[in-house]
């Protein structure tokens, strides 16, 4: 793979996927970036911040972010963790509606494994379905940090890989996310993503809603969060 691979919805051949290092390096470049980022709206009475940066010249789109900050009553870093870090296409297929199915399509390493995600949509919209490289990192002392990146992959190299996706127009998206530990007590959650539905739709009507709908997301997780969230043990009677 060369060096100069950069984070954007282009997908990448699987003889060409970039090492975990470089994922991770531009993904914590790319979010530090974020810092100097034209702010936008505020969503949900202020809980979570957006800002965005226009189409770069080896950008496919544009790209936006979102940060919220959470009190161990939301959930802890560790709690984020086990549903954001772990296992997280069929975590997000329980608070993500759109989502209907979702595809292990490889396993490469336990930090690395690519996914095919199945969304639906209201008509006239088709199915759209999205496939990437999810790549891991944790820091897991304190203060604790943990990064997924998702990047479009390409299986058309491997046609028995290619068979697990699932039929639909295919979409791109990049992501990449951070939970970080502050010294408040609380814990940072940033998202940074780019994305195009692909088909027919014009890329300013997804752009249009895009702040919103990354919003949404965290409130529709910590909705689904606290529904499953362990309860903390009652101690036991002397």
């Amino acid at each position: 793979m060369s060096t100069d691979y950069q984070l954007s919805i282009t997908p990448v051949k699987l003889s060409q996927l970039p090492s975990e290092e470089t994922i991770v390096s531009l993904g914590e470049s790319l979010l530090e970036s974020t810092k100097s980022w034209k702010h936008g709206k505020a969503f949900h009475k202020g809980l979570v911040k957006t800002c965005s940066r226009p189409k770069g010249p080896r950008d496919g789109a544009p790209w936006h972010c979102r940060i919220s900050e959470h009190a161990p009553e939301d959930a802890t870093f560790d709690e984020f963790w086990s549903k954001l870090g772990e296992d997280k296409a069929n975590n997000e297929m329980q608070y993500v509606s759109e989502i209907k199915k979702v595809t292990l399509i490889k396993e490469i390493s336990p930090t690395q494994s690519i996914w095919s995600l199945y969304y639906t949509f209201p008509p006239p919209v088709s199915p759209r379905v999205f496939t990437v490289l999810q790549t891991k990192h944790l820091v897991a002392e304190s203060p604790k940090k943990g990064l997924i990146v998702s990047i479009p992959v390409e299986l058309s190299e491997d046609a028995e890989l290619a068979k697990l996706e699932e039929k639909g127009v295919k979409g791109r998206y990049v992501s990449v996310e951070l939970l970080e530990e502050l010294d408040n007590g609380k814990v940072e959650w940033r998202m940074a993503t780019s994305s195009t539905p692909g088909g027919n739709i014009p890329s300013f009507v997804a752009e249009s809603t895009m702040d919103s709908t990354i919003a949404k997301d965290v409130t529709h997780f910590l909705h689904w969060f606290h529904t499953v969230r362990e309860k903390p043990q009652e101690p036991a009677a002397a």
